[in-house]
């Protein structure tokens, strides 16, 4: 399990720049307007969506697991504590299919518990993401690149 850290970036380039000198990695993954690291030390997951218009910096906050037990757990967890509000199976957003939950903070802060089922689907194009994207803006699902 690692935290992950979701941001929004007015240049995706520089902002790589500086992440990969400030925890000397390099991007697990890196496509148009996208980028993520993997962290091993400290275990973390940073991801940047290039959003130059951007009114936060902030894009979300999430929980990476490794397990699909894991998702489980917390989806009853979360559910029997009432903060579930949204269950996704089998989602190809952000360059990756996933299983996923949301949860609302009360304050405005989305909060994603995920788990990576495919890094490289095959039908993950940049048009795909694209779109996937676009509805996060309208509807606030998927990578959430909407405001926070």
């Amino acid at each position: 399990m690692r935290l992950q850290l979701a941001l929004n970036v007015r240049d995706l380039g520089e902002a790589v720049t500086y992440y990969s000198k400030l925890f000397d990695a390099k991007p697990h993954k890196q496509r148009e307007g996208y980028a993520n690291f993997a962290i091993e030390e400290p275990p973390l997951k940073l991801v940047l969506f290039e959003d130059p218009n951007a009114h936060q910096r902030l894009n979300h906050l999430g929980v990476e697991v490794f397990d699909e037990d894991q998702i489980e757990t917390a989806s009853k967890r979360l559910s029997q504590q009432g903060v579930l509000d949204e269950v996704q199976r089998d989602e190809t957003c952000c360059h990756a299919t996933q299983n996923k939950l949301w949860s609302n903070e009360p304050q405005g802060l989305r909060w994603e518990w995920y788990r990576i089922t495919d890094d490289d689907p095959t039908e993950s194009t940049e048009a795909q993401a694209s779109r996937c994207c676009e509805s996060v803006q309208n509807e606030g699902t998927c990578c959430v690149r909407a405001e926070v």
